[in-house]
């Protein structure tokens, strides 16, 4: 009788994920055909000449083509320096503004939410449209506001100007790119255990050492999170560089991204474009590893 029971349990359970595996068979399907197809056959043409015309293998001619390439070396150069800059930005900044309202009442708290949460909604390319506007050389607000108080004398041609145009880059993606690290961070502190703080407040602990020896613990894996997405984020910033620089002037704003797709998409170089993307996701694996390996030493 025992044997008979457990018998239809397995008959049920294998039954039960056969529909199971039948809902997911649709999503399998598309992540195999559009993501590890096009991964795998991207590392194999790596390795090709691959293009319009040609397709013979090369070994490691595309990667040692771009370690000699001075446009790559630049691309990589103004990459590092974006994701140097705006992870770090991006999370303190969200962390500093989420940790201000996180108290305040739900109707303040939504307000910030929104405001900041408005760009990603808004679009990237009506963001563009607009800040593309402001560092206009000519009748841009930007240029407006910083002579009428005085700070500059003439008009500054930022997005044409190689010592301005990455920053201009950079301080747009900091801009677009806040709004879901503060509404994480929000909930991630409001879902703090208030005993735990209030244990730490009664024993004579400061803010800083609340937050430090309580808090932070307790929002590590949300950190994490939004240090490996801003993180990947940076390292493909493409849409805001085709819409307004096209990677100039003379290469100042060029990043990998935008690197594999001018070789790929515009001189149909196929393989070195796709060599270069490897190179892109190693060092997106590089950094998500030592950003796991520190938020895991931080929480020992």
């Amino acid at each position: 009788m025992q044997y008979t029971l457990t018998q239809q349990a397995r008959q049920r359970r294998r039954r039960e994920n056969l529909v199971g595996y039948a809902f997911m068979l649709p999503s399998l399907l598309f992540f195999l055909g559009f993501v590890i197809f096009p991964m795998g056959m991207a590392l194999v043409t790596s390795f090709t000449d691959y293009s319009m015309t040609t397709f013979g293998f090369v070994g490691l001619s595309n990667y040692i083509r771009a370690f000699k390439d001075a446009v790559f070396i630049k691309s990589l150069g103004n990459t590092l320096v974006i994701v140097l800059v705006s992870v770090p930005l991006v999370t303190l900044f969200s962390l500093w503004v989420a940790s201000a309202v996180y108290k305040s009442s739900q109707f303040t708290s939504s307000l910030i939410r929104i405001i900041f949460y408005l760009p990603i909604v808004t679009g990237t390319v009506a963001v563009t449209v607009v800040w593309k506007w402001m560092f206009n050389n000519y009748y841009g607000l930007l240029n407006y506001v910083f002579k009428s108080l005085g700070i500059i004398s003439s008009n500054i041609n930022w997005l044409g100007n190689p010592a301005t145009a990455l920053w201009c880059i950079i301080t747009i993606l900091f801009t677009t790119s806040i709004g879901q690290p503060i509404v994480l961070y929000i909930s991630a502190l409001a879902n703090v255990d208030p005993s735990l703080v209030e244990a730490g407040e009664v024993d004579g602990a400061n803010h800083m050492q609340v937050f430090w020896k309580i808090k932070w613990p307790q929002i590590m894996p949300t950190t994490l999170y939004i240090l490996v997405i801003t993180t990947i984020n940076s390292f493909q910033c493409f849409a805001l560089i085709q819409l307004l620089t096209s990677g100039g002037p003379n290469n100042a704003t060029n990043t990998i991204m935008y690197n594999i797709y001018y070789h790929a998409y515009k001189l149909n170089e196929y393989g070195y474009g796709n060599a270069m993307g490897i190179l892109l996701a190693l060092l997106i694996a590089i950094f998500s590893f030592f950003q796991f390996r520190l938020a895991k030493s931080d929480n020992e």
